[in-house]
């Protein structure tokens, strides 16, 4: 009998931008520019300001994934998704950003379950240390695409 395995993580980085900048990187357009082939396919925006209801799907490596836009608040920079890969996992996603000194402090959420023994294995997977250092290159990402110290001098 299949036993759905649930995880909870959360992870804080820090990204030398202001909140309100740094957190487009976390919208589904923003991350086309620090996710490799992240290529959202939009089946309803309500409108370009308001996020929040927006379904879209992504693909990697042949598997697709449904997303939806829980809750979207610009003011508070936190965003919520609910994501969807049929036959292997769910979660619930959340960021969100706050000022810190010289930046940003990013907090990535990650709720999910497995949808059968193949997801329960990636749930597993997500335990420990690879959580957190699955956010850490997400940091290294999005730092990459910033102008480095020196030139902003």
């Amino acid at each position: 009998m299949f036993i759905p395995e649930h995880d909870d993580q959360k992870h804080s980085i820090h990204i030398a931008l202001p909140p309100d900048r740094c957190f487009e990187f976390f919208t589904p357009e923003g991350e086309r520019q620090w996710v490799t082939d992240w290529a959202p396919v939009y089946y309803h925006q309500p409108s370009q300001d308001k996020l929040e209801g927006s379904v879209f799907s992504t693909s990697h490596d042949g598997v697709t994934t449904w997303w939806i836009v829980v809750a979207h608040d610009p003011q508070l920079l936190t965003v919520r998704y609910s994501r969807l890969t049929p036959g292997s996992r769910a979660a619930i996603v959340d960021v969100c950003c706050e000022a810190d000194a010289g930046g940003s402090k990013v907090t990535v959420r990650y709720r999910q379950v497995g949808l059968d023994e193949g997801g329960n294995g990636l749930v597993r997977k997500m335990n420990g240390a690879a959580f957190p250092a699955m956010i850490e290159d997400w940091k290294a990402r999005i730092s990459a695409l910033l102008p480095s110290p020196a030139a902003t001098a």
